[in-house]
């Protein structure tokens, strides 16, 4: 049966670290954000315990460059048969004082097909299964749109020792479950924290206003199937090209096209946002074609140079955000909204519902108002900041033994840190 509230192996010695959903190769550099600074937090929550941490992290394997390496860290290559094996993930989680999942940031659902939804729930059970705890790390839960899904999330959130939502959509989403066993708590996406070096504005040498377009390959291809499976209303092309081209006639303006999904083998080309920032600089050979960054933190180095950005995808637009950017962000999901709504910030067009006439309005009102929309992303930073100190409080109560908070089946979490 689960721990509902895990007891250190050792209450004085090295806290051991399971990370399911995390990863160091990804091409995402979103998901690389995330990996990179959920590590941070908890290390930053074993400095406060006087504890050592070790890491062991499962994950998917991708030819992209090791984004971290370090003694505290031991990477599996995560396959079918190492969440079958009993000394594979099952061996791993039962060496671990408990395992964060954070599903990719956005993985928790069936939107994405039912296999890669199956593979995820089947680890999930593996750990569960041997009693050592299995925590949601911030992010978006659902939607599942399949009812044996649904039902399927329904009962590994119910095992899971807590669930950790990165928005106010997601929490009621969770609570649309109607089940009082799954304990709750909601903070921000943990990218907010991640670490970078902090550049000098591009301005600051040419008295230009320089604007960060960061383009989706996937969306500029049509989606995974060049369909439009996200049913967005506008054209994203078309209405990209415009916005290049205004932008870079502007005598004001440099434009920089920066990618964050970076994917050099040629299945991947359909999602790859440097192939399309590539194709977008020869037809407009004024901007600039920032080159890929090797590291989340790199990419973020860059996009904090900026006078104003927009963009597709989210942690992209975190980056932009918590580097205190004036930021437009394009969503094609609800995670968009969700999280950037949950922090008080309203300035995001949804793709989805508005036409590109109505995108593009809200792009140039934001490049116009962008001393505006810095001040609303200081105070929404604050906001995310301390989101985040209640989810590093929240695990330090889980990781320090006695006075351990994760509640027990039925009952409500700490009301300090409650959604």
């Amino acid at each position: 049966m689960t721990r509902m509230s895990p007891m250190p192996r050792d209450p004085g010695g090295e806290l051991v670290i399971g990370l399911l959903g995390h990863t160091v190769t990804s091409s995402n550099l979103g998901i690389g954000a995330l990996t990179l600074s959920d590590i941070r937090i908890l290390e930053e929550v074993a400095a406060t315990l006087g504890r050592d941490i070790r890491f062991e992290l499962t994950a998917w394997h991708e030819p992209h460059p090791v984004y971290i390496e370090r003694p505290n860290l031991r990477y599996h290559p995560l396959s079918r048969g190492f969440i079958l094996r009993r000394d594979g993930l099952r061996a791993m989680a039962r060496r671990c004082d408990l395992v964060l999942d954070i599903c990719g940031g956005d993985s928790f659902t069936d939107i994405y097909g039912p296999k890669r939804f199956v593979m995820q729930l089947a680890a999930q059970a593996a750990v569960t299964g041997t009693g050592t705890p299995l925590g949601f790390a911030p992010q978006t839960i659902g939607p599942f749109n399949r009812v044996w899904a649904r039902r399927a999330a329904a009962w590994i959130l119910r095992r899971a020792a807590f669930v950790c939502a990165r928005d106010a959509l997601s929490s009621e989403y969770v609570r649309s479950f109607g089940d009082v066993r799954i304990t709750l708590i909601e903070a921000t996406d943990v990218a907010f924290h991640l670490p970078y070096a902090p550049r000098a504005k591009a301005h600051e040498v040419d008295g230009k206003i320089h604007v960060g377009i960061n383009v989706s390959g996937l969306l500029f291809a049509g989606g995974y199937t060049g369909k439009n499976e996200f049913g967005l209303k506008m054209d994203y092309p078309t209405l990209l090209r415009r916005l290049i081209r205004e932008f870079s006639e502007r005598d004001d303006c440099v434009v920089h096209l920066i990618g964050h999904v970076i994917i050099d083998s040629a299945s991947g080309a359909g999602e790859d946002d440097q192939r399309a920032c590539e194709q977008l600089g020869a037809e407009f050979p004024a901007v600039i074609v920032e080159p890929p960054a090797p590291a989340p933190s790199e990419a973020k180095s860059v996009i904090s140079a900026m006078d104003y950005v927009f963009g597709a995808r989210m942690h992209a637009c975190i980056a932009a955000f918590s580097s205190g950017v004036p930021v437009l962000p394009m969503a094609y999901s609800r995670k968009f909204l969700g999280l950037f709504g949950t922090l008080g910030y309203g300035h995001v067009a949804d793709c989805r519902t508005a036409s590109s006439a109505e995108v593009e309005a809200l792009i140039l009102d934001g490049f116009d108002r962008r001393g505006q929309l810095a001040a609303q992303i200081e105070s929404a930073n604050r906001e995310a900041l301390r989101r985040l100190d209640l989810y590093r409080s929240f695990l330090a109560g889980v990781l320090c033994g006695p006075d351990r908070r994760v509640a027990a089946p039925g009952r409500a979490p700490d009301p300090d840190i409650q959604a």
